[in-house]
């Protein structure tokens, strides 16, 4: 097979098995540039956004009656930078790019003079000399800061009112967020960064979606068309699950499956078992994209509402909560249509953002606990060993690790997922649910053949014992298990209540509808 599945930079279909980059926006995008609008296209990284603008300014090109150019920002895009530097990068850029994808007597005559104008004039004189009007697309609009910013969003304002003959009859600015949140890359919050009417766009904020399903299915259908290997329903159902349909986790896990583990070899099958190792494989390995989601968690922005999710918290999604809505513009939350509020995007990043914030805990467990102390003589897990364990650890260690610990709504959960981790890491695995706005954690720990469900709740004054153990109960009896484990963490701090009041376990025996099942409830 000639093509392949691409995790780096620009997709064409030559080279690379595809999506419609599109993705059903033509036509909205096609009715604002006709009527003149000046809009924004928002997406998280590697979401297909640079496809997507080569793809969209191709097909206008094609239809012939307007000159559409795609050009990035991004060289300007440091905060040291002068306003007259930046707008002589950016001038340099539209040159390159006009180079690059337009016919010679469509380029600008006057790319000499590039360097000693502005943005506006040199845009405004290039408009002048064009036969037809012109559309610009402008990505990582948000890289840009400061002044040169302000500079660059004011230019764009003042040339509006000159479109079409003077200045492009409509310009999207693209990036990572949407137009609200270009103040955030001021330092000076209370400067005005061009709010006027050219970018009153909220009306006409655009963002890209993940793959749908049915274009998973389409996008391995091509692979299956070139090589015969076929992504059964139960995995593309798998795949569409781990990921979320966000485009890169798609590709890089087809990447993964196909040219990696199988090493194109299409006589095999592609198993669960396969998809799972590719899963695992990525979350180790920590690609660039991964990285890059990680190290957002520590924005001030982004951590509270991790935190809170991660702790099990009631987080309603509401459309003005600046900050949620920012977190979910970086493609680390979705709203959550079952309950009117928010999780995490999908399953992949649902497990590496808590291994990822308590890997420093790991790493100072390495001396003080060894995974060989709770493997049974027959190589299976002993549970209860282990957690009557994690109860004397956690009295000796908790205040002082936690305390340092910048998670601090979900930090006693963490720290109990680090200790399973640590125990499980090269044997088992580890499944999580944040339960958002149950207040709790569920956690399915398989170890050499057998499951564990443990489900993980901070104890509060008000808290329902009697709801509690029903959730749990409805847990286990939709993963078919009669056993489960309770972790309750006590809120309050211990000189109010001491160790020995903290630390109880007690075994409850729960029926509901005639069916039984056990409890071991682990207080601490």
């Amino acid at each position: 097979m000639k093509r392949f599945f691409n995790v780096t930079g620009l997709c064409n279909p030559n080279d690379h098995f595809m999506v419609d980059p599109l993705r059903g926006l033509d036509e909205t995008i096609l009715s604002l540039i006709a009527n003149k609008y000046y809009f924004t296209i928002h997406a998280p990284r590697q979401t297909g956004k640079t496809t997507l603008l080569r793809a969209l300014m191709n097909q206008i090109n094609t239809d012939g009656n307007r000159i559409c150019l795609y050009f990035s920002v991004e060289t300007a895009g440091y905060r040291s930078i002068s306003v007259n530097d930046a707008n002589k990068n950016i001038n340099k850029a539209i040159v390159e790019s006009a180079k690059s994808f337009l016919p010679l007597e469509y380029q600008p005559k006057h790319w000499e003079k590039a360097s000693e104008m502005s943005f506006k004039d040199f845009v405004s004189q290039w408009t002048r000399e064009l036969p037809k009007t012109i559309v610009l697309l402008i990505d990582e609009i948000d890289s840009l800061y400061d002044d040169a910013l302000v500079s660059v969003l004011r230019q764009l304002r003042d040339g509006f009112q000159f479109r079409p003959d003077a200045f492009p009859s409509s310009i999207a600015l693209v990036g990572l967020r949407d137009v609200r949140e270009y103040k955030e890359k001021v330092r000076d919050n209370d400067r005005s960064i061009g709010s006027g009417s050219p970018f009153n766009v909220k009306a006409e904020s655009l963002t890209i979606s993940n793959f749908s399903r049915l274009q998973i299915a389409g996008l391995f259908q091509q692979y299956t068309n070139e090589g015969g290997q076929v992504f059964i329903d139960e995995i593309i159902d798998l795949i569409f699950l781990l990921t979320g349909g966000q485009p890169w986790l798609v590709n890089a896990l087809a990447r993964e499956i196909t040219d990696k583990i199988l090493e194109r070899d299409t006589s095999k099958p592609i198993s669960v078992e396969i998809v799972n190792q590719a899963k695992e494989n990525l979350i180790l390995r920590r690609d660039t994209h991964l990285d890059s989601l990680i190290d957002k968690l520590q924005n001030p922005r982004v951590r509270p509402i991790i935190d809170a999710i991660l702790s099990g918290a009631d987080i309603h999604y509401n459309e003005f909560n600046d900050d949620l809505k920012y977190v979910e513009d970086l493609g680390i939350v979705v709203k959550d249509l079952k309950k009117d509020g928010v999780k995490i995007s999908n399953q992949i990043y649902s497990e590496i953002i808590p291994r990822v914030l308590n890997s420093n805990l790991q790493d100072l467990m390495i001396p003080k606990v060894s995974p060989q102390w709770f493997i049974k003589s027959d190589g299976h897990l002993d549970m209860n060993a282990l957690l009557l364990e994690f109860q004397d650890f956690y009295r000796e260690h908790s205040e002082s690790w936690l305390d340092t610990f910048s998670y601090h709504e979900s930090g006693k959960q963490l720290l109990l997922m680090a200790f399973l981790q640590r125990i499980v890491n090269g044997g088992g695995s580890i499944a999580r649910e944040m339960a958002v706005g149950r207040g709790r954690t569920d956690l399915v720990i398989e170890f050499n053949g057998d499951s564990f469900v443990l489900e993980l709740k901070i104890k509060r004054s008000n808290t329902n014992m009697e709801r509690t153990y029903k959730q749990l109960f409805h847990y286990l009896d939709q993963l078919n298990q009669t056993h489960g484990y309770l972790i309750l963490f006590e809120l309050k701090n211990s000189d109010v209540l001491s160790w020995e009041e903290r630390m109880k376990w007690t075994e409850v025996e729960y029926e509901s509808l005639g069916v039984k099942k056990q409890f071991s409830v682990v207080e601490m």
